[in-house]
Parts: structure tokens; sequence; C-alpha cells
């Protein structure tokens, strides 16, 4: 009995020591960045925070899943797997309200791979959630050369239903001059925008 006893606290003692000995290898191969953000992304930082004049906070990288909430009383099963889908998610900029920080608008960066400057594919997860979730999402290609009044369009035009909420836009006046996004019901597969701005 004395034995098994003594075994026992040498035992201990031999895992205790072997924990510290590892708590003192433990490494941290890390170096800070020299940037946060890319050269492309520092500029449409710059000229979002222009346009849209400190009526929102504008976030940067900000995952799917801070965004959106699952609907109640939705399958476990569907749940789980379009949570984890969300959550491995990243859109590029998020207009929130200042008051509340509620999430306005999603801005993403779209870096071209093809002649027409679009990627090949739309992410349509990300696209059909936040039309779900009734987020306007705008795809701005990342180009240099954009102004200020380019970012500011193609923003506003993403912004109506909420412009005509605060009566800053009559429907009238809208139809006169068509948004230079085209609107659809359901998330499409890219198409050839009229301007070079929005994607």
């Amino acid at each position: 009995m004395e034995v098994a006893i003594i075994l026992m606290g040498l035992l201990i003692c031999i895992s205790v020591i072997a924990i510290k000995f590892n708590n003192d290898r433990i490494e941290f191969p890390f170096a800070s960045k020299p940037h946060l953000f890319t050269a492309a992304e520092r500029q449409f930082l710059q000229l979002i925070e222009h346009s849209v004049q400190g009526e929102f906070r504008v976030m940067c990288r900000v995952k799917l899943s801070d965004l959106l909430s699952l609907k109640h009383n939705t399958d476990s099963k569907i749940a789980k797997s379009a949570f984890l889908r969300a959550n491995s998610k990243q859109v590029d900029f998020v207009l929130c309200n200042k008051d509340d920080m509620t999430p306005v608008m999603v801005i993403d960066l779209v870096y071209g791979t093809g002649a027409n400057g679009h990627n090949t594919q739309r992410d349509f997860f990300v696209s059909g959630a936040l039309e779900t979730a009734a987020i306007p999402h705008a795809r701005i290609k990342a180009k240099a050369g954009y102004t200020l009044s380019d970012i500011k369009e193609c923003i506003e035009s993403k912004l109506v239903p909420l412009r005509r909420r605060q009566g800053k836009i009559p429907f009238a006046v809208m139809q006169e001059k068509p948004s230079i996004i085209k609107p659809h019901n359901k998330p499409t597969r890219p198409l050839r925008a009229t301007r070079n701005v929005a994607a």
C-alpha cells in the first residue's frame, strides 16, 4: 500500500515537472506585419470613409457569422451547416449605423481574374445569405483610378431602400436615374457592369 502511494506521488511529481518544462519551451514564431491592409484595401477604405462623410462607421474584415443570426426553429442540422459556412466567410467592409452599430451595407472588393475584371465565380452563399437578411451587398472591382463620386454613386445605388425610408429620395426621382447596379431577386451570375465600378 505504501509503495503504491509513493509511486503515485512520484508520478504526480514527474507530471508537474513535465508540464512546467513544456510550458517553458512554448514558442511564438510571430512578427508584426508591415501593413494591416493591402494597398487596394487602404485606398478603398479611404474612399468609402470619405464617401459616407461620417454618416456610418466603416468596419473591416467582418465574419459573416458576426453579421447574421440563425432564424428560430431552423432544423438543427441545417443550422449547424449554415453557421459553419458563415463562420468561414469574411466580407471586406461593413457600413454600420453610428448609434447602434446595426449593419447597413456590405462592400466586397472583387479582384479581377478574367478579361472582364470579375472573379470567375460569385460567392453565392455570401450573396444569398445577405439578401435573405435584407443587407445590401455591393461588389466593387479592385483597381486604381476610382474617384470619390464613383464610389459614392455605387454605395448610394445600394442604399435606395434606406434613403426612401429616410424620405431623402422620392420614388419618382429614382426612376429618372436608374441604378448602376442592376437589381435582382435572387443571386445571379456576375454580369458585366454598365460602368467599371460595381461588380
